[in-house]
């Protein structure tokens, strides 16, 4: 049935008064059937605008009269209790009444675009009751006094401040606006100034690293605290906010600081302090970064003291060793510290770089520090342990600029390792080729491959030697010679053959070997190098040592009545020569052993500071006076008391404790350079050829580009190879462009 207006008004009345009772929770004198009833017959007779206003003004009403001096009375006591209860019971009564007038809320409320009965309650609550103006300061600020008490310690009521703030969150509706406003904006600048005060503090009075676990601690004592009494969403704002203001205002003076930041974590191996400060940092934007930059001032200090300072001084075994000590130590913090960052990563590979490359020889002392792990010396080293090392010499070897100036270096120590087989295994150095090639390519150990098949076709060449030998029975005067024919172009050889005169006996037996071989290669040269080969000497001591018992054994050598004492003697073909001198005469003088022998002054000098100067078990020979020096005048003769342990004694040549000297430098770099012009030049004309015409700088930038894998060409080289390529017309400019080239075919 349809009601008129006179009939809503009254009925509008009731629904009041029903509504009131629910509000005063009071037994209602109409039944739940009858409200319902009375809104359907309003809704039905168009009077859901007297319905909807109606409800409105009595909600409004009992919030402003009841419940909000209610709460005011209370500002002094209880007040966070009391407006948690009149929020909780207002929820309740919002619920009954939406269930009273629920046709209003599934028919009218849709078409006149007006909020739902439960969200129409929500917003009379916040503008009637919690954004009154001193209900509104009043919660604001019991909530802040509490978070601060508990910041304190002191033991508070979560559950009120976390019903407080649920309310805030309920009253936005579908957003966060009253809760940001009411109360997390003031939480959040009341907690940047507690956080800047107390990071200040804490800092001026602690370390590095208690600082770093105070900050941890204070994230996760501020993340439980708003899980329990606030909002989920307060936690990203007030973690960001303790991130910024405790960590990344912090990051310098947390790193440079004495005695305890970064430079002592580093230098000192804190590897679980460096875990924390790398944790906490990586919280923050640029926060890794920071600490990267920290890490890279210190390491590039230590590299370069190692390699600057101490480079030219220190032993070019002993400075690779502690390269790859270095390298350990960070590889280790990059690991167990920095969780394999690849940014750290890459810092570390940048700074090893560049200091790697500072020092111009850090080519010729790789090379020699593998050499040295190569050897037979290094045989008390596992197999596995020279593996070990090799893999981490290639990183080194992969950091480097110039690796053509390496493989120079390193062909020249591997030939003299193959001649004189001194070699640790042919499986090590077969494997530390196959590293280079994995890096560089083929070409770049075609020639170290076509040393070890030098090798292999010179022992099948002596079988056949042997066998001649044997069928002719052409006479060696007492000589077992091995020849090794190497290749010109795969072995680093001087191309001018260092003079000697070597003794009659070999030269006799490498003549034979000379014809036999040119008779089976006719059109073949070869060229003896003297200074690549060595020798078995068998040598004999006469008078007796100074013992009081000449009957005894002296290590190797057997002394018996006649006191003779027989040892081989393992030698380079210079010692050699300058030994077997002396099975004509007992006194020979430095400069009788000169004009007798024809080795070159520096190379003699050598020779003889290794048989009359070095260590005692290798001293064959005695000189006049005794000094280190070899000077003219000098007089040597056969060390008559010489012992040694060992049957066989290999005498070590002297050579320069720290490579090559600066005039034999200067000579190896003017060979490579030259090699480059031709790599240049090649490159060039690859290059042209392929693209037919180029811009200058664009063919510098691919040449480069090109040959950065064995070294970095200078662009005023590039340019001079460019313009000696124009001069023999393999390329010219462009006409109207002089910046440009063309390719001539």
């Amino acid at each position: 049935m349809i009601i008129d207006e006179i009939s809503a008004d009254k009925t509008m009345d009731l629904l009041k008064s029903g509504i009131q009772e629910i509000q005063w929770k009071i037994t209602t004198r109409l039944s739940f059937e009858d409200q319902y009833k009375n809104v359907y017959l309003m809704v039905i007779s168009k009077h859901g605008d007297k319905l909807y206003a109606g409800l409105k003004e009595t909600v409004n009403e009992h919030l402003t009269s009841k419940v909000r001096n209610d709460i005011l009375n209370s500002l002094n006591n209880s007040f966070l209790q009391a407006m948690n209860q009149a929020w909780t019971d207002h929820q309740t009564t919002m619920v009954m009444i939406r269930d009273v007038v629920m046709y209003m809320e599934r028919i009218y409320v849709p078409t006149q675009d007006v909020e739902n009965v439960y969200n129409l309650g929500l917003v009379i609550f916040r503008d009637m009751v919690v954004r009154h103006k001193c209900i509104q300061d009043k919660l604001q600020q019991t909530l802040l006094n509490m978070i601060t008490c508990e910041r304190k310690g002191e033991v508070v009521d979560r559950g009120a401040i976390k019903n407080a703030c649920q309310m805030l969150m309920i009253l936005g509706l579908d957003d966060r606006s009253v809760y940001q406003e009411d109360f997390e904006r003031c939480f959040l600048n009341m907690s940047r100034e507690l956080f800047q005060m107390e990071s200040e503090k804490f800092l001026s009075k602690n370390s590095a690293i208690v600082y770093v676990k105070y900050v941890e601690a204070k994230i996760n004592e501020e993340t439980e605290r708003v899980l329990h009494c606030m909002d989920k969403s307060t936690k990203e704002p007030i973690v960001s906010m303790i991130e910024n203001e405790m960590i990344s205002k912090r990051m310098k003076n947390i790193m440079e600081m004495e005695d305890s930041g970064l430079t002592h974590m580093l230098k000192h191996g804190k590897t679980e302090d460096l875990a924390c400060m790398y944790m906490l940092f990586s919280r923050v934007p640029d926060g890794v970064k920071t600490l990267c930059e920290g890490m890279s001032s210190y390491l590039r200090e230590q590299g370069k003291a190692l390699v600057s300072d101490q480079g030219e001084a220190k032993n070019p075994v002993d400075l690779i060793q502690s390269l790859l000590d270095l390298k350990d130590q960070f590889d280790h913090f990059l690991t167990e510290a920095f969780r394999s960052n690849e940014l750290c990563r890459d810092t570390i590979r940048r700074d090893f770089e560049y200091f790697l490359n500072l020092n111009s020889r850090s080519p010729e002392y790789l090379s020699l520090f593998i050499n040295d792990k190569l050897r037979q010396s290094s045989k008390e080293m596992m197999e596995q342990e020279v593996s070990t090392i090799l893999d981490k010499v290639t990183e080194l070897f992969r950091l480097m600029e110039e690796k053509d100036l390496f493989e120079r270096y390193y062909r020249q120590h591997l030939g003299r390792r193959l001649l004189i087989n001194t070699s640790v295994s042919d499986d090590s150095e077969k494997n530390m080729i196959y590293k280079f090639k994995r890096e560089c390519g083929y070409q770049f150990t075609s020639k170290m491959e076509g040393m070890f098949r030098d090798m292999s076709v010179s022992e099948a060449t002596m079988d056949e030697f042997r066998q001649h030998i044997h069928q002719t029975g052409a006479s060696l005067k007492g000589v077992d010679i091995i020849v090794k024919v190497l290749t010109a172009g795969c072995w680093p050889i001087q191309s001018a053959t260092t003079k000697c005169s070597i003794p009659a006996a070999p030269s006799h037996a490498f003549e034979v070997f000379r014809g036999f071989y040119l008779k089976e290669h006719s059109g073949r040269q070869l060229k003896l190098h003297h200074h690549l080969g060595g020798a078995e000497l068998n040598a004999t001591f006469y008078n007796a040592i100074k013992k009081d018992d000449s009957d005894m054994d002296v290590g190797g050598a057997q002394v018996t009545n006649s006191n003779t004492r027989k040892y081989i003697l393992q030698v380079s073909t210079f010692q050699m020569t300058v030994l077997m001198l002396f099975n004509s005469r007992d006194k020979w003088t430095y400069e009788e052993i000169q004009q007798e022998t024809d080795i070159p002054e520096r190379d003699l000098v050598r020779v003889l500071q290794s048989v009359a100067c070095g260590k005692s078990s290798q001293r064959v020979l005695v000189k006049q006076p005794k000094s280190k020096e070899i000077q003219s005048g000098h007089v040597f003769t056969v060390n008559e008391q010489f012992t040694s342990k060992l049957h066989k004694v290999r005498i070590q040549t002297v050579v320069a404790k720290h490579g090559e000297s600066e005039n034999e430098r200067k000579e190896t770099l003017q060979k490579v350079n030259d090699g480059r012009k031709h790599e240049i030049e090649a490159v060039i004309v690859r290059i042209m050829k392929a693209r037919k015409k180029m811009q200058h700088q664009d063919l510098v930038r691919e040449v480069t580009q090109w040959l950065s894998a064995r070294f970095h060409p200078s662009p005023v080289v590039i340019k001079d190879r460019i313009g000696g390529l124009i001069e023999r017309d393999y390329m010219a400019r462009v006409p109207e462009n002089h910046k440009e080239y063309m390719y001539v075919a």
